[in-house]
């Protein structure tokens, strides 16, 4: 049987080689409307739970940075952000993408799922298309539950990435997007490097196989955190290309309180 920690070394690779081309994706978010979006979305969610509270004070995990996405924007409305990622070389990207902001942002290397910092240490835990791609997600989400203090609020955005790969229908629906994307003259962001060995990985992987974010809330609660979905906020956050790419895998947003 395989080791979580092949699993999580041979993820690791994966993705300290897709490190240049994601950090693309990411800056061109940047320099679009995303910003403006995304910027929106998490203002708009701080403020709901926060209300009066000085973003100078908030103390910000974004785990799984990658190329910095999140990091960049929480830290451009002023939060105390701290930014972990399992490989140097996304750190790195995300270092070059922060710009003059990169020495107000705590990047560190570090496993999400083993979290080095002690108990109620953040206010907010953000992560963007991570959960999907852990080995051991459950361990996870008790880490992330450890470290946000009293009164503290998690934002996970995710989809069910690569449930195409156990489902008929959704393997219908995926092609259909691979048709739409061609159909319309897109970028398919499903074509990327090396795709077959994500896929292989994700094969691998316990939520691939799994509904969500169902499985989520339940996991959460277990943690001790109240926790709701919001299944439409693809609408919100994602272009027009992302909703032709990926219309058959929309994004949620999982909300959980401590």
């Amino acid at each position: 049987m395989e080791s979580q920690k092949d699993l999580s070394s041979e993820n690791r690779t994966y993705w300290t080689g897709r490190a240049p081309g994601y950090s693309e994706v990411n800056r061109h978010e940047l320099s679009t409307q995303q910003r403006d979006k995304w910027s929106g979305c998490l203002r708009e969610e701080i403020e709901r739970h926060f209300p009066g509270r000085p973003m100078e004070e908030l103390r910000v995990l974004d785990v799984g940075t990658g190329p910095g996405f999140f990091a960049i924007l929480l830290s451009a409305m002023g939060c105390r952000v701290t930014a972990v990622d399992l490989t140097p070389e996304m750190l790195s990207e995300a270092g070059k993408n922060a710009g003059e902001l990169a020495d107000r942002i705590r990047f560190l290397e570090m496993d999400a799922q083993s979290l080095e910092f002690p108990d109620g240490s953040f206010d907010l835990v953000v992560s963007r298309n991570l959960t999907w791609d852990l080995p051991d997600p459950a361990k996870a989400y008790a880490e992330w539950a450890r470290v946000l203090a009293d009164g503290g609020m998690m934002l996970i955005f995710d989809a069910n990435w690569y449930a195409y790969l156990f489902d008929e229908k959704a393997r219908e629906a995926y092609e259909r997007d691979r048709m739409n994307s061609a159909e319309k003259g897109v970028t398919d962001q499903n074509v990327g490097e090396n795709f077959d060995v994500m896929e292989d990985i994700a094969r691998r992987l316990p939520l691939s196989g799994i509904s969500r974010p169902e499985w989520d809330l339940i996991q959460l609660a277990s943690c001790g955190l109240a926790a709701e979905a919001d299944p439409d906020i693809w609408q919100r956050v994602w272009s027009e290309e992302e909703k032709l790419n990926f219309s058959s895998t929309p994004m949620f947003l999982v909300r959980a309180y401590r």
